[in-house]
Protein backbone atom coordinates (compact mmCIF):
# COMPACT_ATOMS: atom_id res chain seq x y z
CA UNK A 1 0.00 0.00 0.00
CA UNK A 2 1.60 3.28 -1.10
CA UNK A 3 1.45 5.19 2.18
CA UNK A 4 4.22 7.67 2.78
CA UNK A 5 4.98 8.76 6.33
CA UNK A 6 6.70 12.07 6.97
CA UNK A 7 8.40 11.69 10.34
CA UNK A 8 9.33 15.38 10.44
CA UNK A 9 5.73 16.53 9.96
CA UNK A 10 3.73 18.08 12.78
CA UNK A 11 0.80 15.89 11.68
CA UNK A 12 0.58 12.71 13.77
CA UNK A 13 1.50 9.53 11.89
CA UNK A 14 -1.93 7.95 12.36
CA UNK A 15 -3.55 11.03 10.76
CA UNK A 16 -1.13 10.79 7.82
CA UNK A 17 -2.24 7.17 7.30
CA UNK A 18 -5.91 8.18 7.47
CA UNK A 19 -5.36 11.00 4.96
CA UNK A 20 -3.49 8.76 2.52
CA UNK A 21 -6.25 6.15 2.66
CA UNK A 22 -8.93 8.84 2.23
CA UNK A 23 -7.11 10.08 -0.88
CA UNK A 24 -6.92 6.52 -2.26
CA UNK A 25 -10.69 6.20 -1.71
CA UNK A 26 -11.40 9.55 -3.38
CA UNK A 27 -9.15 8.64 -6.32
CA UNK A 28 -10.90 5.29 -6.73
CA UNK A 29 -7.80 3.25 -5.87
CA UNK A 30 -9.67 1.75 -2.92
CA UNK A 31 -13.30 0.75 -3.28
CA UNK A 32 -16.05 -0.51 -1.01
CA UNK A 33 -15.14 -3.98 0.25
CA UNK A 34 -11.41 -3.75 -0.53
CA UNK A 35 -9.28 -5.20 2.28
CA UNK A 36 -6.72 -3.06 4.07
CA UNK A 37 -3.42 -4.66 5.08
CA UNK A 38 -3.44 -6.24 8.51
CA UNK A 39 -2.33 -3.95 11.31
CA UNK A 40 0.91 -5.90 11.80
CA UNK A 41 1.75 -6.02 8.09
CA UNK A 42 1.20 -2.28 7.61
CA UNK A 43 3.11 -1.48 10.81
CA UNK A 44 6.06 -3.57 9.60
CA UNK A 45 5.86 -2.08 6.12
CA UNK A 46 5.89 1.49 7.49
CA UNK A 47 8.28 0.64 10.34
CA UNK A 48 5.93 2.08 12.95
CA UNK A 49 4.04 0.81 15.99
CA UNK A 50 1.07 -1.47 15.45
CA UNK A 51 -0.82 0.74 17.91
CA UNK A 52 -0.40 3.68 15.52
CA UNK A 53 -1.91 1.69 12.66
CA UNK A 54 -4.71 0.50 14.97
CA UNK A 55 -5.49 4.13 15.85
CA UNK A 56 -5.59 5.01 12.13
CA UNK A 57 -7.95 2.12 11.38
CA UNK A 58 -10.16 3.07 14.35
CA UNK A 59 -10.30 6.64 13.04
CA UNK A 60 -11.30 5.39 9.58
CA UNK A 61 -14.11 3.40 11.22
CA UNK A 62 -15.28 6.47 13.16
CA UNK A 63 -15.40 8.40 9.87
CA UNK A 64 -17.45 5.66 8.24
CA UNK A 65 -14.72 4.68 5.80
CA UNK A 66 -13.74 1.25 7.13
CA UNK A 67 -15.18 -1.73 8.94
CA UNK A 68 -13.23 -4.25 11.00
CA UNK A 69 -14.45 -7.84 11.09
CA UNK A 70 -12.75 -9.52 14.04
CA UNK A 71 -10.63 -12.42 12.89
CA UNK A 72 -10.98 -11.41 9.24
CA UNK A 73 -9.46 -7.93 8.92
CA UNK A 74 -10.34 -4.34 8.08
CA UNK A 75 -12.16 -3.45 4.89
CA UNK A 76 -13.08 -0.25 3.11
CA UNK A 77 -16.74 0.39 3.88
CA UNK A 78 -18.35 3.29 2.11
CA UNK A 79 -21.97 2.68 3.03
CA UNK A 80 -22.81 6.26 3.92
CA UNK A 81 -21.76 8.52 1.03
CA UNK A 82 -23.54 11.48 2.69
CA UNK A 83 -21.29 11.08 5.73
CA UNK A 84 -18.21 11.06 3.51
CA UNK A 85 -19.45 14.15 1.65
CA UNK A 86 -20.03 15.92 4.97
CA UNK A 87 -16.54 14.96 6.15
CA UNK A 88 -15.10 16.42 2.93
CA UNK A 89 -17.07 19.66 3.38
CA UNK A 90 -15.91 19.94 6.99
CA UNK A 91 -12.31 19.48 5.89
CA UNK A 92 -12.75 22.18 3.24
CA UNK A 93 -14.34 24.54 5.77
CA UNK A 94 -11.40 24.01 8.13
CA UNK A 95 -8.99 24.87 5.31
CA UNK A 96 -10.95 28.04 4.48
CA UNK A 97 -10.99 29.13 8.13
CA UNK A 98 -7.23 28.59 8.28
CA UNK A 99 -6.78 30.65 5.11
CA UNK A 100 -8.96 33.48 6.46
CA UNK A 101 -6.98 33.57 9.71
CA UNK A 102 -3.77 33.81 7.71
CA UNK A 103 -5.22 36.63 5.58
CA UNK A 104 -6.22 38.42 8.76
CA UNK A 105 -2.67 38.11 10.12
CA UNK A 106 -1.37 39.60 6.86
CA UNK A 107 -3.98 42.40 7.03
CA UNK A 108 -5.51 41.43 3.70
CA UNK A 109 -8.79 43.23 3.03
CA UNK A 110 -11.97 41.09 2.67
CA UNK A 111 -12.62 42.49 -0.79
CA UNK A 112 -9.10 41.52 -1.86
CA UNK A 113 -9.71 38.00 -0.56
CA UNK A 114 -12.97 37.76 -2.54
CA UNK A 115 -11.29 39.08 -5.68
CA UNK A 116 -8.37 36.68 -5.31
CA UNK A 117 -10.74 33.76 -4.72
CA UNK A 118 -12.80 34.62 -7.81
CA UNK A 119 -9.65 34.98 -9.88
CA UNK A 120 -8.40 31.59 -8.72
CA UNK A 121 -11.79 30.02 -9.48
CA UNK A 122 -11.73 31.46 -13.01
CA UNK A 123 -8.26 30.00 -13.59
CA UNK A 124 -9.51 26.55 -12.56
CA UNK A 125 -12.45 26.63 -14.98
Amino acid sequence: MPIIINTTSMIPIYEQIVEDIKIMIKDGELKDGDPLPSIRILANELKISALTVKKAYDTLEEKGLAKTVHGKGTYISILDQAKIDEENRKELEDDIVSLLKKAERYHVDKEDIKMLFELMMEERS
